[in-house]
């Protein structure tokens, strides 16, 4: 994994053993930032339950043996009317509540895209929020920008 850092006009390359590591300084780590295999993991449908009039299946996602991860489980409320995640817990390696996540969204452009997440890290009593204000979709930016050497070459 990659992160493009634009202030430092720098590509820093993220190990698989630094996943854990702090993304940042906040309460997310690398690992909290990527986004999960479907078939990296074992899913199950615990219940669901009623929160403020929103229906919501309550989804275990329980990591596969063979993957290096920070967490046992994490457990998801997705809203049953748009399928979105709104709320989660992850679990350290020994079962126990590590950080609950919970995210807010707006629709742009007839997507859903997130606007607030707020994480708090329940072990060390910490949490961070994190906003996003300027968020633009469907702008035809071309694949190749991806590329590490192009990432270098931005305009500031």
């Amino acid at each position: 994994m990659r992160l493009w850092l634009p202030a430092f006009n720098k590509v820093r390359r993220i190990s698989s053993k630094q996943k854990a590591d702090s993304f940042m300084g906040s309460d997310m780590s690398y690992e909290d930032m990527t986004s999960r295999e479907l078939d990296e993991y074992t899913y199950k449908l615990t219940g669901s339950e009623k929160i403020d009039d929103n229906e919501y299946y309550i989804l275990e996602s329980i990591p596969n043996p063979e993957i290096e991860s920070t967490y046992s489980k994490h457990i998801a409320w997705v809203s049953k009317s748009d399928y979105l995640v709104m709320k989660e817990e992850s679990y350290d390696n020994a079962d126990r509540l590590l950080k609950t996540k919970t995210i807010k969204y707006k629709k742009l452009k007839g997507y859903d895209v997130p606007e607030e997440m707020y994480v708090e890290n329940v072990q060390k009593s910490h949490n961070t929020r994190l906003t996003f204000d300027q968020i633009e979709v469907d702008t035809d930016v071309p694949d190749n920008l991806f590329q590490e050497k192009n990432l270098k070459r931005l305009p500031r």
